[in-house]
């Protein structure tokens, strides 16, 4: 028979004691609020005018500096996944999923319209360009110096991530031209830049551990 006062906390299974016997544990946080899509039809038809429709109202053509931003960055996510499967021995794989989710939610916050909707997002903050800072940091200070430009290339895997490299600079162009005409968080061309500068760091790395010198790119001589 219990005691009384005693009862058996449901969060957790915790056994939390009457008057005298542990305190509460506490609650856990909710989850951050995430935007939902409601479930959809693969085709509707209605961008066959060649308009898109953006997270809130109002629809833009598809060659819209927005979309065009968002729209590469959707590239370079693609071919981050390429990088993914490049990458058997798993030598990157919590960065490059980590770098994936991240570019969902940048991708997310060009496409949102209303101030109710980018409250919902999750959005990039300056933590996650320090993250970025970091994993530089530490795989640079594997690497010999750079004393000269380096062609794209070496093992596959680094060729890859060279692609995604060059496609992550087309992506920050974008956003940068989308600037001069819509507002847009600096924090996001802050995080695109960084992930370039990352993406070259991590292209040098995988060729170094892989036992693969680099070539060096050499002026020719008049």
């Amino acid at each position: 028979m219990r005691e009384k006062g005693a009862h058996l906390h449901a969060r957790g299974g915790a056994w939390q004691g009457g008057p005298g016997g542990r305190r509460p544990a506490p609650r856990d946080p909710p989850p951050p609020r995430r935007a939902r899509l409601r479930p959809m039809k693969i085709y509707t038809r209605t961008g066959d005018d060649g308009t898109t429709g953006l997270l809130g109202s109002g629809r833009v053509f598809k060659h819209a500096a927005r979309v065009e931003a968002y729209g590469t960055l959707d590239e370079l996510n693609a071919a981050l996944g390429v990088v993914r499967l490049s990458d058997t021995g798993g030598w990157l794989a919590a960065e490059l999923a980590t770098i994936q989710a991240r570019l969902f939610d940048v991708g997310a916050e060009l496409a949102a319209t209303s101030t109710d909707i980018l409250e919902k997002l999750d959005r990039i903050s300056d933590d996650d360009v320090a993250a970025l800072e970091g994993w530089i940091d530490r795989l640079d200070a594997e690497l010999p110096p750079l004393t000269s430009f380096v062609l794209p290339g070496g093992t596959p895997l680094a060729a890859q991530i060279h692609v995604a490299r060059a496609t992550c600079r087309r992506a920050e162009r974008r956003l940068v031209a989308l600037l001069q005409v819509e507002p847009v968080e600096a924090r996001l061309v802050r995080y695109l830049n960084r992930l370039g500068d990352l993406l070259f760091v991590m292209a040098r790395w995988c060729n170094r551990r892989a036992g693969v010198t680099e070539t060096e790119w050499h002026p020719r001589r008049r």
